[in-house]
């Protein structure tokens, strides 16, 4: 991809499946990258197995604080240089009929789905709409597109962070700050898998969303990296306030 080579990538959620394959391949694209993470321990091993240890910095923050999202962004900084490139990966749901969840869970998804996201825009774009330019790729899903059973809380996230990506598109444009998002379809992540484990009815929903995909495959954490490297690099330059879905073609919208 152009472009990418030497800029400053931050990453949430690095250390979940879908968040250390796009740090993978934007360490491969020649980006320094600042990875975030509640996850420490996940973090830390994270970051060995990189091994690029002039290349990469790993931050242990709640995204969901903004305080702590400002004092992470300028260890960051601090390390690598200025954040050229976000993507706000990080994400987190339990699968549940609206009518069976409790307002500890409600507001456990829309802290970190909704107010995360929010935090780290706000904290991130306030430093490239004064240098000038900056991209932006946010992980929504198409749970926010279409809605998704038993994902009533994360739906409706995912799809105020579309909504968020597209306000922001408009208002930083004259300043080149570039923001899209990419939503994937079911994918084979950690989360997926504690939804399969829950019993008989977890598998049956995990094979008939299998079966609606035309390409007849759950997604992988590896489908999604490709589409983030490219909107955040020079190739895509006149692209702004996009939401693509990467779903094997579950959804398609014209």
């Amino acid at each position: 991809m152009k472009g990418l080579k030497g800029k400053v990538a931050l990453v949430t959620g690095a250390a979940g499946g879908m968040g250390r394959q796009i740090c993978k391949r934007l360490v491969e694209e020649g980006c320094s990258v600042a990875m975030f993470d509640i996850d420490a321990k996940g973090l830390e091993s994270f970051a060995a197995e990189l091994g690029n240890a002039g290349q990469v910095c790993h931050v242990a923050v709640d995204i969901s604080d903004y305080s702590a999202v400002c004092r992470a962004i300028v260890a960051a900084e601090k390390a690598l240089g200025s954040v050229n490139i976000l993507v706000n990966n990080a994400g987190w749901d339990k699968f549940s009929d609206f009518l069976d969840t409790d307002e500890a869970l409600r507001q456990k998804v829309v802290s970190i789905n909704l107010n995360g996201p929010i935090n780290m825009f706000h904290a991130v774009l306030t430093s490239m709409a004064q240098r000038g330019g900056g991209r932006v790729v946010t992980i929504a899903s198409d749970a926010g597109r279409v809605g998704s059973s038993g994902q009533a809380v994360y739906s409706a996230c995912k799809g105020g962070v579309i909504a968020l990506t597209k306000t922001l598109a408009r208002e930083l444009a004259r300043r080149n700050v570039l923001l899209n998002a990419v939503c994937p379809g079911p994918t084979d992540t950690p989360m997926l898998q504690d939804f399969m484990n829950q019993g008989p009815g977890g598998q049956k929903v995990h094979d008939a969303m299998k079966r609606a995909i035309p390409l007849k495959r759950l997604g992988q954490p590896e489908d999604i990296p490709g589409i983030v490297a490219f909107l955040a690099s020079d190739d895509a330059s006149f692209i702004t306030g996009q939401v693509i879905s990467v779903s094997g073609g579950l959804t398609m919208h014209g």
